[in-house]
């Protein structure tokens, strides 16, 4: 079926395929640096082990072991991606150099992060960041939530520089920066004490973002987890936790990972009760696998549902969309194409949704049809239109991008040791 098929069938349910592709286009995807390296970063021992509940799996070759080979691997992603790429960093990834030489976490600057700013630019990314509060000599394992004082405060000075850092990128590449503030704080058996970690908790949060920023370029989140690696039996950033903290203050948002909840839990479920009071929410799709595992992401039910959910709530421009896995276990340049298209290919099924006649079915209660036209539509002829996505984007199409990965792996990865 040619595209002028496929387009002409889709009218006929009222969908515009040609505004839902233009639409796309306009919608920012943060694109998650810590893919290509393991989740490594630049600030300490590449070799040492991770910390603070995270946890990457295998040894596929060719990892990135320097910003400029991470880089490059970034960009091979973004020409064989379609749609809006946006950068997301890492406190961890701060580069040093004769001229900028090491500093620890809590005395980091702007500086450190001018060659990332100059690689957006040159691409014209926006860039997301995140304090990193795990695999560090100073996690006790609690880094915000510790009882030790001289600990605390280490942490709560990285949060605060990671504040003026995300002012920096959101001021020089015009754009609103997301700042991420998630630990792996918590306990691996049953606590004696769950309400004094979390105190701790919220005068840390109130430390950090009594730094100065623009509230309308700089989006402070607080992101809550499950459990973690050491920490099964208590964390001190809950779900409720976050979701409390975020509604306490108005400049705090709520960031939703799919992998950071109950098995049996569905993030595109919560999605319309967060959008129902908050004018903004920022929202980390990955793949949970029986635990928050962080596999690439599919073009699964549960991603094509968390897209749909943001569409149908016309949430495009309300909800900050992230990408956060890391596989070791096969070619990372080729995990991080496929999750980025993935999601782009969620996002476009959502926008080419009959959302106003389904609305109204269920609005009916004709729940008999709406399952019906619910069911037909996953036989419609979404490949031709995605197709003609790829092409408008200048991004090649199924079938026609992997075997740049091959050549790029035996070109320059397999070159790495």
């Amino acid at each position: 079926m040619s595209y002028a098929e496929a387009k002409a069938k889709y009218a006929a349910l009222g969908i515009d395929t040609d505004a839902a592709i233009e639409k796309l286009k306009t919608v920012p995807v943060a694109l998650h640096c810590w893919q290509g390296d393991d989740v490594r970063g630049f600030d300490t021992d590449p070799n040492k082990p991770l910390t603070g509940g995270i946890q990457t799996t295998g040894n596929y070759p060719g990892r990135a072991r320097t910003p400029e080979e991470l880089m490059a691997d970034i960009d091979k992603v973004i020409s064989l991606v379609p749609g809006q790429v946006k950068m997301n960093l890492h406190a961890c990834y701060a580069i040093f150099d004769e001229e900028n030489p090491w500093v620890d976490r809590d005395k980091l600057e702007p500086k450190h992060f001018q060659k990332w700013v100059d690689f957006c630019k040159e691409r014209g990314l926006g860039c997301d960041f995140n304090p990193t509060f795990f695999s560090h000599p100073k996690c006790d394992p609690l880094t915000l939530a510790s009882p030790n004082e001289d600990t605390r405060k280490f942490w709560v000075e990285h949060g605060k520089a990671s504040v003026r850092i995300s002012q920096y990128l959101a001021e020089q590449l015009g754009q609103p920066c997301v700042m991420n503030i998630w630990t792996g704080d918590g306990f691996k058996d049953i606590p004696a004490d769950r309400i004094g970690p979390r105190l701790r908790y919220k005068q840390s949060f109130d430390e950090i973002l009594s730094e100065s920023f623009d509230p309308e370029m700089v989006y402070p989140c607080a992101e809550s987890k499950v459990f973690g690696i050491g920490v099964e039996s208590y964390t001190v950033g809950s779900a409720e936790w976050c979701l409390k903290y975020a509604d306490s203050r108005p400049d705090c948002i709520s960031l939703m990972d799919n992998g950071h909840y109950h098995p049996t839990e569905v993030v595109s479920d919560k999605i319309s009760a967060i959008l129902a009071y908050d004018k903004k929410m920022a929202l980390h799709v990955t793949r949970g696998v029986r635990w928050d595992s962080d596999h690439v992401v599919l073009f699964d039910d549960e991603t094509k549902e968390l897209c749909k959910e943001i569409v149908r709530c016309d949430g495009l421009d309300r909800v900050f969309i992230a990408l956060d896995y890391f596989d070791a276990s096969i070619n990372r340049v080729s995990a991080w194409v496929t999750g980025f298209r993935n999601l782009q290919k969620c996002l476009l099924f959502a926008l080419l949704q009959p959302n106003c006649e389904l609305k109204k079915l269920q609005d009916e209660g004709n729940w008999t049809k709406l399952m019906v036209l619910q069911e037909e539509l996953k036989t419609m002829p979404f490949g031709e239109v995605w197709d003609a996505y790829c092409e408008s984007c200048g991004k090649p199409a199924d079938g026609q991008w992997f075997q740049e990965i091959e050549a790029y792996e035996a070109d320059v990865q397999s070159k790495r040791g």
